[in-house]
């Protein structure tokens, strides 16, 4: 791990916030509404946003009327988020120490993060933080990678990756479900899974490769030789392009 808790490849985010803002997708609205409603999001709620970076889902949060606190470790990120979100609290913590008093939020998210911090120290503070029988949800974009283009990038990334933790692995769920023993402190309740497409150019494509955490930490001329071939294989595909995804929203109950 990195200091303060972050692991060292995440940041790297802090360079690559700007580019990270303009090409991350956002959610659908299908999505951000199956999210209010499980969450209660409205006028009176009080929400933490974990590892919010740039805001992507925070933003959908603000607008449902709830009260937004936004934790951010990466500061790179933090500046942006303040300005693109100027609704919501923006505070300086990592997962593993929430900067919140206990039983103070009305519900929690995580959005393209958890695989970061899945362990149960980060948990434990998820459990601690939300008030009893609130709820958690986890919020994923999922690249698509039956899509032609999302499959030429996947063979171009996978090689870099190394041991770059990764949500597809399934840990952060294993943590969930196996922290707290044999009384789970987050128990399953609903799942969403909607599709959708992002409307994107060349060198949008560019950018959400060089929005990764570990293309933004690669040493500059290596990673400019690896947009060059994203651009490349980018062109082979006729306007208008557009990256598919699958938007997955995993919701679980506090228990206790």
């Amino acid at each position: 791990m990195g200091t303060a808790g972050v692991h060292q490849t995440a940041t790297a985010f802090s360079s690559a916030a700007s580019v990270y803002e303009q090409t991350r997708p956002d959610y659908p609205p299908e999505a951000l509404g199956w999210l209010g409603e499980h969450l209660a999001l409205g006028p009176g709620r009080r929400v933490l946003d974990l590892a919010a970076g740039t805001g992507k889902l925070t933003r959908g949060l603000v607008a449902q009327g709830a009260t937004v606190i936004a934790v951010e470790p990466v500061e790179g990120m933090r500046r942006i988020l303040a300005g693109a979100v100027p609704g919501a609290g923006v505070v300086a913590g990592v997962a593993q120490a929430i900067p919140l008093g206990t039983e103070t939020v009305d519900a929690l998210t995580v959005a393209q993060a958890m695989h970061w911090f899945a362990t149960v120290s980060a948990v434990e503070e998820m459990h601690r933080v939300l008030r009893p029988g609130s709820r958690l949800a986890v919020v994923w974009n999922r690249r698509v990678l039956s899509d032609p283009l999302q499959a030429a990038l996947q063979r171009l990334m996978a090689p870099r990756r190394g041991t770059t933790p990764t949500g597809e692995s399934g840990e952060w769920r294993r943590v969930l479900r196996d922290a707290g023993g044999s009384a789970p402190w987050f128990v399953p309740e609903a799942q969403l899974r909607a599709p959708w497409s992002q409307p994107i150019d060349v060198e949008g494509v560019a950018g959400r490769v060089a929005s990764v955490s570990f293309v933004a930490a690669m040493a500059g001329a290596d990673r400019e030789r690896l947009l060059a071939e994203v651009r490349t294989e980018a062109r082979r595909y006729p306007p208008p392009l557009a990256l598919r995804y699958v938007a997955e929203i995993f919701c679980y109950r506090r228990n206790g």
